[in-house]
């Protein structure tokens, strides 16, 4: 059975740092895009920065110079750090593995899979 745990989160003054990790666990053979989201409460949830297999990146404009995405595929694991941290970066933030596939049952499985999220909060 396939999960992503994140980890990392937390309070953090602004101007300071945080590095969230998301561990995809399960018998994974790839992943073709690792991506980091993030929601607040009653806002949509929005893309920070992605992470392709063949190692392009990409983020949106907010986070551009601040954060950097990696990703470790010998681990299945993505990594975002945080840099200049801002209040308006507090949000849960939530790590998606895009065309995931796994193998379940005797065959290969290809799916999009979320994480449960983790709380950053960035105070002034």
């Amino acid at each position: 059975q396939v999960q992503l745990v994140e980890s990392g989160g937390g309070l953090v003054q602004a101007g300071g740092s945080l590095r969230l990790s998301c561990v995809a666990s399960g018998s994974i053979s790839s992943i073709d895009v690792m991506s980091w989201y993030r929601q607040a409460p009653g806002k949509q949830r929005d893309l920070v920065a992605t992470a392709a297999i063949g190692g392009t990146t990409n983020y949106a404009d907010s986070v551009k110079g601040r954060f950097t995405i990696s990703r470790d595929d010998a681990k299945n694991t993505v990594y975002l750090q945080m840099n200049s941290l801002q209040p308006e970066d507090t949000d849960v933030y939530y790590c998606n593995a895009a065309g995931l596939k796994y193998f379940d049952r005797w065959r290969y499985y290809t799916h999009d899979f979320w994480g449960q999220g983790t709380q950053v909060t960035v105070s002034s």
